[in-house]
């Protein structure tokens, strides 16, 4: 996928007069002036008071409202929370289990690799988790990724970003997906493939609201990572920021589309990404 495309009715007000008695003249001024004078004032002071009150009311009224939408802010349209992308950089450590039988390491940059790092053959993936392309790609070449990694023939580094955070309708899909291949790939590398299979098998349309939290940590489960920590991982978000620290980071080193890939440095066709078992003969070719 390219990463450049009543009105009210006015009433008189009553005029108040002295009434005219027989005798009296109409103008006469009250016997008590003084005492007139404080009624006037403290009739001024309460409606002073009532005006007061009823501005503080707004105020706090428009507080309130704001708050409240400020609140609703940082959840999405699917009820969960919104990553916050801000805060302190973190990255994971691999904590695969002894009978773990891929190794697999998680770069202070941000990347992902799962295989033996002394392979004869490097695969690089760029990927967003929302890109449908991406998608074609995994199903296509899913199987010789995790067969060539297993034989250790090859090593795969993942560079999973979030710049299609855009066409997830604000849920921040891609950001949240990216988060959880940190937490899964650090709990066990040798799950993260079949993870990583079923989360393209699963991925939501573009322009919809994404995947919820609660689908996530069942696929996550369904691959095998049933730990309530990984669960807590993907909905807490802790790699958050690492995920949009790394892709400015490939953004700007001139990948243009995802997927994009490379085998042993080399660029990879269009044609292999998306024929069926389409990387075998350039892994194979690459490791002779």
């Amino acid at each position: 996928m390219d990463i450049r495309g009543v009105r009210g009715h006015h009433h008189p007000r009553p005029t108040h007069g002295v009434a005219e008695r027989p005798g009296e003249p109409v103008n006469k001024k009250p016997a008590n002036r003084a005492g007139v004078v404080a009624a006037a004032r403290g009739g001024s002071s309460r409606r002073g008071t009532v005006v007061q009150i009823a501005v503080a009311a707004v105020l706090i009224a428009l507080i309130v409202a704001i708050g409240i939408s400020v609140g609703l802010h940082k959840s999405d349209k699917t009820g969960d929370a919104l990553p916050d992308t801000n805060a302190a950089v973190i990255v994971p450590t691999v904590v695969a289990p002894a009978s773990s039988g891929v190794v697999g390491t998680i770069g202070a940059d941000g990347s992902i690799t799962i295989g033996k790092p002394d392979a004869k053959v490097q695969v690089r993936v760029v990927a967003d988790p929302q890109c449908p392309v991406c998608q074609r790609f995994e199903a296509a070449n899913a199987q010789v990724l995790a067969d060539e990694v297993n034989a250790g023939t090859a090593v795969v580094q993942y560079d999973i970003i979030s710049f299609l955070d855009r066409a997830s309708s604000g849920t921040m899909y891609s950001t949240r997906a990216a988060n959880a291949a940190y937490c899964t790939a650090a709990a066990d590398p040798s799950k993260f493939l079949g993870w990583l299979a079923s989360i393209y098998e699963q991925q939501p349309p573009e322009n919809g609201t994404g995947l919820k939290n609660a689908e996530l940590t069942r696929i996550a489960a369904e691959a095998g990572y049933t730990d309530p920590a990984v669960a807590a991982c993907i909905t807490g978000y802790p790699y958050a920021p690492l995920v949009a620290k790394h892709t400015t980071a490939v953004l700007g080193s001139g990948i243009q589309s995802t997927p994009t890939v490379f085998v042993n440095g080399q660029p990879i066709t269009a044609g292999a990404l998306f024929t069926q078992s389409g990387l075998r003969p350039a892994i194979e070719a690459a490791a002779r």
